[in-house]
Order: structure tokens, then C-alpha cells, then sequence
């Protein structure tokens, strides 16, 4: 399914709040602008602000307050770092952020785990066939974790 263009981080950012805002959790928001602030560009010549292109990169790190405790990191390549309960989801493309955190807070997120090999995973589930799935280490279930089981 196709989710909203979101062409920058503010973009991003905007529409995180506006989530934020329909669930009635608190938001933090921490900007780095600039190639010597993102975290990707540490060999950024210093003193050096712009991309050789001339762009003026922007990252921006987004915490809401749960349960589930959830953080993002968007990074100015389209891409972004989704943490729901210390369970980190990598390269999630920035305009499925918002359809991410809307399963988490609105309930579709779910635990499965199996015996053998023995594993739990934190399954999230987008609008159309988009799915993410990531292991959560043993001695790291949370009580929200634990509360979205499903066999």
C-alpha cells in the first residue's frame, strides 16, 4: 500500500506530531542540522556544513512517551531507526513512520514467539501486506510486550 510522500524530516516530524497529538502522548523532538551534526557523516570535512551537492542534511530524533516507550531516529537519507520497547527496527522508509506508529499505539502490534528454535519476535503490521519483524532478546520482555502475546 502506498503511504503519504513524506520528502523531508520536518515532513516527518510533522506528521509524528499530528499522531502524537490523535493518541494523546507527550513528544520530544531533538534536531541535528547540518553534515557535521548527523550522525551518518562523521567523515564531514570540519567546519563543513552542507553536503557536497550543496543540500543542508537534517536529522531529527523523536521520543513519545508510551506505553509502549517508542523513539525514532529519521535520517536525512529517507530511512529511519523505530525503537519500541528497546526491540530496534532498522531502515524503516520514512513514510511508513507514521502508518509504524499508528499499528503500535493503536493496537495491532503483537509478540509471537515459537519453541523451537526458541524466539520472540515483535511483529508490526502495516495497511496492505507491509510487515516488520524483529527478534527481542530473551531477558528483554516488557510488561507491554508481554501483554501483546499472541499464540
Amino acid at each position: 500500500m502506498e503511504h503519504a510522500h513524506l520528502p523531508t524530516t520536518e515532513a516527518a516530524v510533522t506528521a509524528i506530531r499530528a499522531l502524537a497529538e490523535e493518541f494523546r502522548l507527550s513528544v520530544s523532538v531533538t534536531d541535528d542540522i547540518g553534515a557535521d551534526r548527523t550522525s551518518r557523516r562523521t567523515s564531514a570535512p570540519l567546519f563543513t556544513v552542507t553536503d557536497p551537492d550543496g543540500s543542508l542534511p537534517h536529522e531529527a530524533f523523536v521520543e513519545l512517551a508510551g506505553p509502549p516507550s517508542v523513539s525514532v531516529r529519521l535520517f536525512p537519507e529517507d530511512d529511519a531507526k523505530i525503537t519500541v520497547e528497546g526491540v530496534e527496527f532498522h531502515d524503516v522508509p520514512r513514510d511508513s513512520v507514521p502508518a509504524f506508529l499508528r499499528s503500535v499505539y493503536g493496537g495491532l502490534a503483537f509478540t509471537r514467539g515459537r519453541r523451537f528454535p526458541p524466539g520472540q519476535w515483535l511483529v508490526v503490521p502495516l495497511p496492505g501486506d507491509e510487515t516488520y519483524k524483529e527478534l527481542i532478546p530473551l531477558s528483554f520482555l516488557t510488561p507491554w510486550l508481554a501483554r501483546s502475546a499472541r499464540r
